[in-house]
């Protein structure tokens, strides 16, 4: 008797199981993206949930340094991450991003050929690059009558305390080396010593250190020239013909910033989805309209309109891009850079 009550007992539950089973929708793909701030279109990201069911999250971060140091303190959760190019090669060398598994990612193809033979990630093993642009410097011919094309604009007196220098270690060196003729990738103690020396000398005649709104900046007037990342500007530009971006003789330098799988990412599945999802031309094209920055799908330029094609500061001129440098991973010369720099902030 009890045993055949015991049977009905457990049938009962089996059948409330299944029918719960039957009941319960389908878990949704996740996927946690940490991105950089406004390189990633939300509207990108929902066309993605509605193609593919996959509902995507999408942190941010503002520094390379920043991504580096919360993937160093584990347990971050992400799929995706997006390292600049000096990053990537960090990334790899602390084994903190999963090799890329190219059978999964058919869209590689579409790739420009040049950002298939990248010097800080040759054939793309850990990185998928996703978009591109310089570091220069950006005017307003109101204040600034001539043309300028140098570097050494940035040092001019009669423009004191109306010259902003990006609030950013790497990028001041890159104009403090190169207007010395030194390579923004130096590693010479001696080279980096020379630099230091030149931003303490312009430091007098600086308005300031500025990475957030030095755009909004050189746009109202309140500074006659700024060093910027090119991508920054583009809607200054856009609403004030008199902003220019110049991609200085000296070289100034290109920045790439892609896409890797962060080690032991938890949906993996989903973040190949969304990596190949990326590398299709028609969603490239409409993240550079979005966010007006160049991409890197060799099919994508194509379907983009001019005004952005000929835009010297999203497309510079090919013979103004071929002095333009890398950023790459400084190693143990950092210590040489993050010394000088001290010296330049505590500088009057």
């Amino acid at each position: 008797m009890q045993q055949d009550l015991r049977r009905c007992a457990l049938a009962g539950l089996s059948a409330v199981a299944l029918s719960l089973s039957l009941a319960a929708p389908a878990m949704a793909e996740e996927l946690h993206i940490y991105a950089w701030s406004s390189e990633l279109p939300d509207e990108v990201v929902q066309d993605f949930a509605k193609a593919t069911g996959i509902d995507a999250t999408v942190d941010t971060f503002d520094s390379n340094e920043s991504l580096i140091a919360k993937l160093e303190a584990g347990a971050s959760g992400y799929d995706i991450i997006n390292p600049s190019q000096y990053a990537v090669q960090i990334l790899v060398k602390k084994g903190l991003v999963e090799p890329l598994d190219h059978t999964r990612l058919p869209g590689l193809a579409n790739l420009s050929e040049v950002f298939r033979t990248l010097s800080y990630d040759s054939g793309n093993q850990y990185s998928l690059p996703y978009i591109w642009g310089t570091t220069g410097f950006a005017y307003n011919s109101d204040c600034v009558t001539e043309p300028v094309t140098s570097w050494k604009a940035l040092w001019d007196p009669k423009y004191k305390d109306r010259i902003y220098m990006l609030d950013n270690m790497l990028a001041a060196y890159i104009a403090a080396l190169q207007i010395n003729g030194y390579s923004a990738t130096s590693a010479n103690p001696d080279e980096i010593a020379k630099a230091t020396r030149s931003l303490i000398e312009q430091k007098p005649i600086l308005g300031g250190y500025n990475s957030t709104n030095f755009a909004d900046l050189v746009s109202s007037g309140e500074a006659c020239l700024v060093e910027a990342w090119s991508g920054n500007v583009i809607q200054a530009m856009a609403d004030n013909p008199k902003v220019h971006y110049v991609l200085p003789d000296e070289g100034g330098t290109m920045w790439i910033d892609g896409y890797s799988v962060a080690r032991n990412a938890p949906n993996r599945d989903a973040a190949y989805k969304f990596l190949d999802y990326l590398l299709q031309p028609e969603v490239a094209a409409k993240v550079t309209r979005l966010v007006k920055v160049a991409n890197t799908n060799a099919k994508a330029k194509a379907l983009l309109p001019p005004d952005i094609t000929g835009n010297p500061a999203i497309y510079p001129p090919e013979e103004r891009l071929k002095k333009a440098e890398f950023i790459l991973d400084h190693g143990e010369a950092m210590k040489f850079y993050q010394d000088g720099w001290t010296q330049v902030k505590a500088a009057q």
